[in-house]
C-alpha cells in the first residue's frame, strides 16, 4: 500500500516534520511519501493562502498513483477538489482529528495557531457534523512556521481550553504541532488528537476494506476543459 501526505506549503522542514509523524504512525507494510507542492505560500495562516495553496495540492493529487491521500494541513484546502480528481481515498486532518476526538468524550478543544484561523475550524467542525462535539476552539498565537519550537506556549494553551471548555480531549489545530502530541497529552491529562497521525490511519484503514470516494455524483472526475494562464496544466 502506498499513501501519499501533501504538506499544502513549500516549507521543506515543516514537510520532514511531518513525514516523521506519518512514517511513525503507518503499518509497516504501507509506504508513506511525504511531499510538498514546488508552488503556492511558505505557511497557511489566512484564507488567502489556503486559496493559493490549492493548485500545488492538486498537482501533487494528479503526479501519480497512490492507494490514498492525505492532505495535511488544519483548514483541510482543496479537499473536496482532490477527492474529485483522485483514485483512492483522501483524508483531510482536520477531518480526521475531529471526528477521532468525537470518540472519546462528551467533547473536545481546537488549539490552533492564531487567533484569525479560528473561524476556519469551527466552520469545519460544523462541516464534518462534529460541531455537538465542539466545545471551544482557541489560538496560542504562535505563526505555523514557528510552532515546532514552541513547545510550552501551546501545552499551556492546551491546558487553558480544557480548563475553561471542560472539554475530555484536545485536537491540534496545525500540522507543525504533530511532534508535541504525546509531551501535551502527558501534561494536560487527557487525550490529544494530532490529525496527521489520525488522517494516515483512517486512509490506510480505508485502502484496506478496498473502499474510495464514490464517483457517480458530486465527487465524478472533473469535466475535461481548457484552463489558461499558470493553470494551463491543469487543462485536458
Amino acid at each position: 500500500m502506498r499513501i501519499k501526505v501533501i504538506n499544502p506549503n513549500t516549507s521543506a522542514s515543516m514537510t520532514a516534520l511531518i513525514d516523521r509523524a506519518a512514517t511513525s504512525t503507518a503499518s509497516p507494510d504501507c509506504l508513506v511519501e511525504t511531499v510538498n507542492p514546488a508552488m503556492g505560500p511558505e505557511s497557511i495562516e489566512s484564507h488567502y493562502d489556503e486559496a493559493l495553496s490549492v493548485p500545488g495540492v492538486l498537482a501533487e493529487i494528479a503526479a501519480e498513483q497512490f492507494d490514498g491521500y492525505v492532505i495535511a494541513c488544519f483548514g483541510d484546502p482543496g479537499l473536496d477538489a482532490a477527492r474529485e480528481l483522485a483514485d483512492g481515498p483522501v483524508v483531510g486532518i482536520a477531518e480526521a482529528a475531529m471526528r477521532t476526538a468525537a470518540y472519546l468524550g462528551r467533547g473536545f478543544s481546537v488549539v490552533t495557531t492564531l487567533e484569525r484561523t479560528c473561524g476556519r475550524a469551527w466552520d469545519l467542525a460544523e462541516r464534518y457534523g462534529v460541531s455537538r462535539f465542539c466545545l471551544g476552539v482557541s489560538a496560542c498565537d504562535i505563526p505555523v512556521l514557528e510552532v515546532e519550537a514552541a513547545l510550552d506556549e501551546v501545552a499551556f494553551a492546551c491546558q487553558k481550553a480544557v480548563a475553561t471548555d471542560r472539554s475530555d480531549a484536545v485536537v491540534l489545530g496545525c500540522a507543525g504541532m504533530t511532534a508535541h502530541c504525546a509531551q501535551i497529552s502527558a501534561r494536560v491529562g487527557v487525550p490529544v488528537i494530532d490529525g496527521v497521525q489520525a488522517a494516515v490511519l483512517q486512509v490506510e484503514s480505508l485502502v484496506r476494506m478496498g473502499l474510495r470516494t464514490g464517483s457517480m455524483r458530486e465527487y465524478a472526475p472533473p469535466l475535461p476543459k481548457r484552463y489558461t494562464g499558470v493553470l494551463a496544466q491543469f487543462g485536458s
